[in-house]
Protein backbone atom coordinates (compact mmCIF):
# COMPACT_ATOMS: atom_id res chain seq x y z
CA UNK A 1 0.00 0.00 0.00
CA UNK A 2 1.08 3.57 -0.58
CA UNK A 3 1.68 5.86 2.41
CA UNK A 4 -1.38 7.88 1.41
CA UNK A 5 -3.68 4.83 1.19
CA UNK A 6 -2.43 3.52 4.55
CA UNK A 7 -3.19 6.85 6.24
CA UNK A 8 -6.65 6.96 4.68
CA UNK A 9 -7.62 3.84 6.66
CA UNK A 10 -7.44 5.91 9.86
CA UNK A 11 -9.22 8.82 8.20
CA UNK A 12 -12.15 6.60 7.19
CA UNK A 13 -12.40 5.27 10.73
CA UNK A 14 -12.50 8.83 12.05
CA UNK A 15 -15.46 9.68 9.81
CA UNK A 16 -17.36 6.61 11.06
CA UNK A 17 -16.65 7.62 14.67
CA UNK A 18 -17.87 11.14 14.02
CA UNK A 19 -21.19 9.83 12.65
CA UNK A 20 -21.91 7.30 15.40
CA UNK A 21 -20.14 7.99 18.70
CA UNK A 22 -22.25 10.94 19.96
CA UNK A 23 -25.50 9.00 19.46
CA UNK A 24 -24.53 5.97 21.53
CA UNK A 25 -22.72 8.09 24.13
CA UNK A 26 -25.83 10.21 24.62
CA UNK A 27 -27.93 7.06 25.05
CA UNK A 28 -25.46 5.82 27.69
CA UNK A 29 -25.87 9.05 29.64
CA UNK A 30 -29.64 8.54 29.49
CA UNK A 31 -30.05 4.84 30.21
CA UNK A 32 -26.99 4.16 32.41
CA UNK A 33 -25.78 1.29 30.19
CA UNK A 34 -22.22 2.57 29.89
CA UNK A 35 -20.64 -0.70 31.01
CA UNK A 36 -22.92 -2.77 28.77
CA UNK A 37 -21.92 -0.70 25.73
CA UNK A 38 -18.24 -0.91 26.67
CA UNK A 39 -18.45 -4.68 26.96
CA UNK A 40 -20.39 -5.17 23.71
CA UNK A 41 -18.19 -2.86 21.63
CA UNK A 42 -14.97 -4.37 22.96
CA UNK A 43 -16.10 -7.90 22.10
CA UNK A 44 -17.14 -6.73 18.63
CA UNK A 45 -13.68 -5.25 18.07
CA UNK A 46 -12.14 -8.60 19.08
CA UNK A 47 -14.33 -10.38 16.51
CA UNK A 48 -13.27 -7.95 13.77
CA UNK A 49 -9.59 -8.30 14.65
CA UNK A 50 -9.99 -12.09 14.44
CA UNK A 51 -11.42 -11.68 10.94
CA UNK A 52 -8.46 -9.46 10.04
CA UNK A 53 -6.16 -12.16 11.43
CA UNK A 54 -7.74 -14.93 9.37
CA UNK A 55 -7.50 -12.94 6.13
CA UNK A 56 -3.81 -12.17 6.70
CA UNK A 57 -3.06 -15.80 7.50
CA UNK A 58 -4.99 -17.60 4.78
CA UNK A 59 -6.08 -15.09 2.11
CA UNK A 60 -3.29 -12.51 2.14
CA UNK A 61 -3.90 -11.56 -1.50
CA UNK A 62 -7.35 -10.24 -0.53
CA UNK A 63 -5.88 -6.87 0.42
CA UNK A 64 -9.14 -4.91 0.24
CA UNK A 65 -10.87 -7.42 2.53
CA UNK A 66 -8.04 -7.14 5.04
CA UNK A 67 -8.27 -3.33 4.86
CA UNK A 68 -12.03 -3.44 5.42
CA UNK A 69 -11.83 -5.65 8.52
CA UNK A 70 -8.86 -3.72 9.93
CA UNK A 71 -10.62 -0.39 9.35
CA UNK A 72 -13.78 -1.60 11.11
CA UNK A 73 -11.82 -3.24 13.94
CA UNK A 74 -9.79 -0.10 14.58
CA UNK A 75 -12.92 2.08 14.42
CA UNK A 76 -14.82 -0.10 16.93
CA UNK A 77 -11.77 -0.32 19.19
CA UNK A 78 -11.49 3.49 19.28
CA UNK A 79 -15.24 3.67 19.93
CA UNK A 80 -14.76 1.68 23.15
CA UNK A 81 -12.69 4.52 24.62
CA UNK A 82 -15.74 6.79 24.62
CA UNK A 83 -17.12 4.71 27.50
CA UNK A 84 -13.80 3.65 29.01
CA UNK A 85 -12.44 7.20 29.43
CA UNK A 86 -15.71 8.38 30.97
CA UNK A 87 -15.19 5.92 33.86
CA UNK A 88 -12.47 8.09 35.40
CA UNK A 89 -14.81 10.34 37.37
CA UNK A 90 -16.56 7.25 38.83
CA UNK A 91 -13.50 5.33 39.99
CA UNK A 92 -11.31 8.10 41.43
CA UNK A 93 -11.76 11.28 43.52
CA UNK A 94 -10.93 14.55 41.71
CA UNK A 95 -7.60 15.11 43.48
CA UNK A 96 -6.35 11.78 42.07
CA UNK A 97 -7.59 12.06 38.48
CA UNK A 98 -4.11 12.81 37.16
CA UNK A 99 -2.45 9.86 38.90
CA UNK A 100 -5.22 7.35 38.13
CA UNK A 101 -5.31 8.47 34.49
CA UNK A 102 -1.52 8.06 34.41
CA UNK A 103 -1.81 4.53 35.82
CA UNK A 104 -4.33 3.67 33.11
CA UNK A 105 -2.04 4.97 30.38
CA UNK A 106 0.95 3.15 31.91
CA UNK A 107 -1.06 -0.06 31.71
CA UNK A 108 -1.79 0.74 28.07
CA UNK A 109 1.88 1.15 27.14
CA UNK A 110 3.04 -1.88 29.16
CA UNK A 111 0.34 -3.93 27.44
CA UNK A 112 1.71 -2.85 24.08
CA UNK A 113 5.23 -3.83 25.15
CA UNK A 114 3.87 -7.26 26.08
CA UNK A 115 2.18 -7.49 22.68
CA UNK A 116 5.44 -6.74 20.89
CA UNK A 117 7.36 -9.28 22.99
CA UNK A 118 4.80 -11.96 22.15
CA UNK A 119 4.59 -11.20 18.44
CA UNK A 120 8.23 -10.38 17.60
CA UNK A 121 9.34 -14.05 17.38
CA UNK A 122 6.36 -14.67 15.08
CA UNK A 123 7.16 -11.70 12.80
CA UNK A 124 10.82 -12.70 12.46
CA UNK A 125 9.97 -16.34 11.66
CA UNK A 126 11.54 -17.76 14.83
CA UNK A 127 8.12 -19.19 15.73
CA UNK A 128 5.53 -20.47 13.27
CA UNK A 129 1.89 -21.27 14.07
CA UNK A 130 -0.34 -21.74 11.03
CA UNK A 131 -0.99 -20.14 7.63
CA UNK A 132 1.29 -17.61 5.95
CA UNK A 133 4.67 -17.06 7.60
CA UNK A 134 6.16 -13.76 8.76
CA UNK A 135 4.22 -10.65 9.77
CA UNK A 136 0.87 -12.36 9.07
CA UNK A 137 1.53 -14.56 12.12
CA UNK A 138 1.24 -11.65 14.55
CA UNK A 139 -2.43 -10.68 14.38
CA UNK A 140 -4.16 -13.78 15.76
CA UNK A 141 -1.99 -14.34 18.90
CA UNK A 142 -2.19 -10.61 19.72
CA UNK A 143 -5.98 -10.65 19.35
CA UNK A 144 -6.37 -13.74 21.56
CA UNK A 145 -4.17 -12.08 24.21
CA UNK A 146 -6.24 -8.91 23.87
CA UNK A 147 -9.43 -10.90 24.49
CA UNK A 148 -8.04 -12.70 27.55
CA UNK A 149 -6.81 -9.48 29.13
CA UNK A 150 -10.14 -7.69 28.64
CA UNK A 151 -12.18 -10.37 30.43
CA UNK A 152 -11.58 -9.23 34.06
CA UNK A 153 -12.55 -5.63 33.24
CA UNK A 154 -15.57 -6.62 31.19
CA UNK A 155 -17.08 -9.22 33.52
CA UNK A 156 -15.69 -8.70 37.05
CA UNK A 157 -15.69 -4.90 37.23
CA UNK A 158 -19.04 -3.51 38.40
CA UNK A 159 -20.47 0.00 38.27
CA UNK A 160 -23.13 1.31 40.61
CA UNK A 161 -26.44 1.40 38.76
CA UNK A 162 -27.35 4.74 37.24
CA UNK A 163 -31.00 5.70 37.17
CA UNK A 164 -32.26 5.76 33.61
CA UNK A 165 -34.34 8.58 32.25
CA UNK A 166 -38.02 7.78 31.65
CA UNK A 167 -38.63 6.34 28.19
CA UNK A 168 -40.16 8.86 25.83
CA UNK A 169 -41.60 8.59 22.38
CA UNK A 170 -39.64 6.74 19.73
CA UNK A 171 -37.20 9.18 18.15
CA UNK A 172 -36.36 9.15 14.45
CA UNK A 173 -32.72 9.09 13.38
CA UNK A 174 -32.87 12.57 11.81
CA UNK A 175 -34.34 14.04 14.99
CA UNK A 176 -31.70 12.26 17.05
CA UNK A 177 -28.87 13.82 15.04
CA UNK A 178 -30.43 17.27 15.38
CA UNK A 179 -30.72 16.69 19.11
CA UNK A 180 -27.06 15.70 19.32
CA UNK A 181 -26.05 18.82 17.41
CA UNK A 182 -27.94 20.88 19.98
CA UNK A 183 -26.22 19.04 22.83
CA UNK A 184 -22.86 19.55 21.19
CA UNK A 185 -23.43 23.29 21.04
CA UNK A 186 -24.33 23.20 24.73
CA UNK A 187 -21.20 21.15 25.46
CA UNK A 188 -18.81 23.59 23.81
CA UNK A 189 -20.44 26.48 25.65
CA UNK A 190 -19.28 24.96 28.95
CA UNK A 191 -16.32 27.16 30.01
CA UNK A 192 -13.10 25.82 28.51
CA UNK A 193 -14.55 22.77 26.76
CA UNK A 194 -14.81 24.17 23.22
CA UNK A 195 -11.29 25.60 23.17
CA UNK A 196 -9.87 22.51 24.85
CA UNK A 197 -11.36 20.20 22.19
CA UNK A 198 -10.09 22.49 19.42
CA UNK A 199 -6.58 22.55 20.88
CA UNK A 200 -6.70 18.79 21.41
CA UNK A 201 -7.69 18.34 17.77
CA UNK A 202 -4.53 20.08 16.56
CA UNK A 203 -1.83 18.76 18.87
CA UNK A 204 -3.23 15.24 18.95
CA UNK A 205 -3.32 15.35 15.14
CA UNK A 206 0.45 15.69 15.02
CA UNK A 207 1.18 13.11 17.71
CA UNK A 208 -1.06 10.36 16.32
CA UNK A 209 0.12 10.90 12.74
CA UNK A 210 3.76 10.69 13.80
CA UNK A 211 3.01 7.54 15.83
CA UNK A 212 1.07 5.78 13.05
CA UNK A 213 3.85 6.48 10.54
CA UNK A 214 6.79 5.83 12.86
CA UNK A 215 7.57 2.28 11.56
CA UNK A 216 7.39 3.60 7.98
CA UNK A 217 9.76 6.43 8.95
CA UNK A 218 12.25 3.97 10.46
CA UNK A 219 12.16 1.77 7.38
CA UNK A 220 12.54 4.54 4.78
CA UNK A 221 14.93 6.88 6.57
CA UNK A 222 17.17 4.48 8.49
CA UNK A 223 16.43 1.17 6.69
CA UNK A 224 16.19 -0.78 9.96
CA UNK A 225 14.92 -4.36 10.28
CA UNK A 226 11.60 -5.40 11.80
CA UNK A 227 13.48 -6.63 14.88
CA UNK A 228 15.13 -3.25 15.40
CA UNK A 229 11.79 -1.51 14.85
CA UNK A 230 10.12 -3.68 17.47
CA UNK A 231 12.90 -3.22 20.01
CA UNK A 232 12.83 0.54 19.53
CA UNK A 233 9.03 0.60 19.79
CA UNK A 234 9.24 -1.43 23.01
CA UNK A 235 11.67 1.15 24.40
CA UNK A 236 9.31 3.97 23.44
CA UNK A 237 6.33 2.22 25.01
CA UNK A 238 8.25 1.48 28.20
CA UNK A 239 9.23 5.14 28.55
CA UNK A 240 5.65 6.08 27.68
CA UNK A 241 4.48 4.16 30.74
CA UNK A 242 6.99 6.07 32.87
CA UNK A 243 5.94 9.35 31.24
CA UNK A 244 2.26 8.66 31.97
CA UNK A 245 2.97 8.04 35.65
CA UNK A 246 5.23 11.08 36.00
CA UNK A 247 2.80 13.38 34.16
CA UNK A 248 -0.14 12.13 36.24
CA UNK A 249 1.76 12.79 39.46
CA UNK A 250 2.93 16.18 38.21
CA UNK A 251 -0.61 17.18 37.14
CA UNK A 252 -1.96 16.49 40.62
CA UNK A 253 0.90 18.49 42.18
CA UNK A 254 1.30 21.57 39.97
CA UNK A 255 -1.96 21.53 38.00
CA UNK A 256 -3.32 20.00 34.82
CA UNK A 257 -2.80 23.04 32.59
CA UNK A 258 0.80 23.75 33.61
CA UNK A 259 1.69 20.11 33.05
CA UNK A 260 0.00 19.98 29.65
CA UNK A 261 1.65 23.22 28.49
CA UNK A 262 5.06 21.86 29.45
CA UNK A 263 4.42 18.60 27.58
CA UNK A 264 3.20 20.39 24.43
CA UNK A 265 6.15 22.78 24.45
CA UNK A 266 8.46 19.76 24.59
CA UNK A 267 6.69 18.22 21.57
CA UNK A 268 7.32 21.41 19.58
CA UNK A 269 11.05 20.87 20.15
CA UNK A 270 11.31 17.09 19.76
CA UNK A 271 9.51 16.67 16.41
CA UNK A 272 11.92 18.87 14.39
CA UNK A 273 14.84 17.22 16.21
CA UNK A 274 13.59 13.79 15.08
CA UNK A 275 13.30 15.07 11.52
CA UNK A 276 16.77 16.62 11.42
CA UNK A 277 19.00 14.05 13.11
CA UNK A 278 20.97 11.70 10.83
CA UNK A 279 22.90 9.75 13.47
CA UNK A 280 20.80 6.71 14.42
CA UNK A 281 22.16 6.49 17.97
CA UNK A 282 21.20 10.10 18.62
CA UNK A 283 17.82 9.41 17.00
CA UNK A 284 17.29 6.62 19.54
CA UNK A 285 18.00 9.08 22.38
CA UNK A 286 15.41 11.48 20.96
CA UNK A 287 12.84 8.69 20.62
CA UNK A 288 13.28 7.81 24.30
CA UNK A 289 12.43 11.42 25.15
CA UNK A 290 9.52 11.25 22.71
CA UNK A 291 8.29 8.16 24.55
CA UNK A 292 8.13 10.08 27.84
CA UNK A 293 6.10 12.80 26.13
CA UNK A 294 3.92 10.30 24.28
CA UNK A 295 2.82 8.71 27.54
CA UNK A 296 2.21 12.07 29.16
CA UNK A 297 -0.28 13.55 26.69
CA UNK A 298 -3.30 11.30 27.17
CA UNK A 299 -2.78 10.88 30.91
CA UNK A 300 -3.13 14.65 31.35
CA UNK A 301 -5.75 15.39 28.67
CA UNK A 302 -8.12 12.70 29.94
CA UNK A 303 -7.93 14.12 33.46
CA UNK A 304 -8.38 17.66 32.07
CA UNK A 305 -11.49 16.65 30.14
CA UNK A 306 -12.88 15.01 33.28
CA UNK A 307 -12.32 18.26 35.18
CA UNK A 308 -14.04 20.37 32.51
CA UNK A 309 -17.21 18.32 31.83
CA UNK A 310 -20.14 17.94 34.30
CA UNK A 311 -20.66 14.31 35.48
CA UNK A 312 -24.12 14.02 33.90
CA UNK A 313 -22.61 14.70 30.45
CA UNK A 314 -19.45 12.65 30.88
CA UNK A 315 -20.13 9.95 28.25
CA UNK A 316 -21.33 12.53 25.73
CA UNK A 317 -18.34 14.76 26.48
CA UNK A 318 -15.89 11.92 26.02
CA UNK A 319 -17.55 10.95 22.75
CA UNK A 320 -16.33 14.28 21.38
CA UNK A 321 -12.99 13.86 23.14
CA UNK A 322 -12.68 10.60 21.21
CA UNK A 323 -13.93 12.25 18.03
CA UNK A 324 -11.45 15.12 18.41
CA UNK A 325 -8.74 12.48 18.81
CA UNK A 326 -9.79 10.44 15.79
CA UNK A 327 -11.00 13.24 13.52
CA UNK A 328 -7.63 14.84 14.04
CA UNK A 329 -6.39 11.95 11.92
CA UNK A 330 -8.25 13.55 9.03
CA UNK A 331 -5.73 16.38 8.67
CA UNK A 332 -2.41 14.93 9.83
CA UNK A 333 -2.44 11.78 7.66
CA UNK A 334 -3.51 13.81 4.62
CA UNK A 335 -0.64 16.24 5.25
CA UNK A 336 1.87 13.43 5.76
CA UNK A 337 0.54 11.53 2.75
CA UNK A 338 0.71 14.58 0.47
CA UNK A 339 4.25 15.46 1.56
CA UNK A 340 5.50 11.91 1.05
CA UNK A 341 3.73 11.67 -2.32
CA UNK A 342 4.40 15.11 -3.83
CA UNK A 343 8.03 15.20 -2.67
CA UNK A 344 8.88 11.65 -3.74
CA UNK A 345 11.82 13.01 -5.75
CA UNK A 346 13.50 13.96 -2.46
CA UNK A 347 13.73 10.34 -1.33
CA UNK A 348 13.96 9.76 2.45
CA UNK A 349 14.16 13.53 3.04
CA UNK A 350 10.41 13.80 2.40
CA UNK A 351 9.77 11.80 5.60
CA UNK A 352 12.02 14.14 7.57
CA UNK A 353 10.00 17.08 6.25
CA UNK A 354 6.73 15.30 7.11
CA UNK A 355 7.63 14.59 10.75
CA UNK A 356 9.00 18.13 11.22
CA UNK A 357 5.79 19.59 9.74
CA UNK A 358 3.79 17.94 12.53
CA UNK A 359 5.27 20.50 14.94
CA UNK A 360 3.15 23.18 13.23
CA UNK A 361 -0.06 21.48 14.40
CA UNK A 362 1.30 21.21 17.96
CA UNK A 363 2.12 24.93 17.98
CA UNK A 364 -1.43 25.78 16.91
CA UNK A 365 -2.83 23.56 19.67
CA UNK A 366 -0.45 25.07 22.20
CA UNK A 367 -1.52 28.63 21.34
CA UNK A 368 -5.21 27.71 21.70
CA UNK A 369 -4.55 25.79 24.92
CA UNK A 370 -3.11 28.93 26.53
CA UNK A 371 -6.64 30.41 26.58
CA UNK A 372 -8.22 27.41 28.36
CA UNK A 373 -8.92 27.67 32.08
CA UNK A 374 -9.00 24.20 33.67
CA UNK A 375 -10.68 24.02 37.13
CA UNK A 376 -8.28 23.29 39.97
CA UNK A 377 -9.43 19.97 41.36
CA UNK A 378 -6.22 18.83 43.05
CA UNK A 379 -4.56 21.03 45.66
CA UNK A 380 -7.83 22.65 46.74
CA UNK A 381 -9.45 19.29 47.40
CA UNK A 382 -6.32 17.89 49.03
CA UNK A 383 -6.25 20.77 51.50
CA UNK A 384 -9.97 20.44 52.16
CA UNK A 385 -9.64 16.72 52.84
CA UNK A 386 -6.79 17.36 55.28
Amino acid sequence: MSDFAYNMIFTAGSVLLLLTAPILASLADRNGKQHYYLRSITLLSVALFILTSLVTLFWSREVMLAILFFLLANYIYQFSFVFYNALLHKIAPPHMWGRISGLGQAGNWLGQVTGLLVTLPLATGAVYLVGEAGRAQTFLPATILFLLLTLPMLFLFKLSKQQAEPAGEKVKLGSLYREQWGKFRELIRIPGVGLFLLAYFFFNDAILTAANNFPIYLQNVFAVSDTTKSLLLMGILATSAIGALLAGWMADKVGLKKTLMFVLGSWVVILPLLGSVSNFKLFVVYTVIMGLLYGSVWAVTRAAMTALVPPERMNFGFSFYGIAERVSTLVGPVTWGLISTLLVHLGPTRYRIAVSAMAIFVIIGLLIMRKVQIPKTNNTINNASV
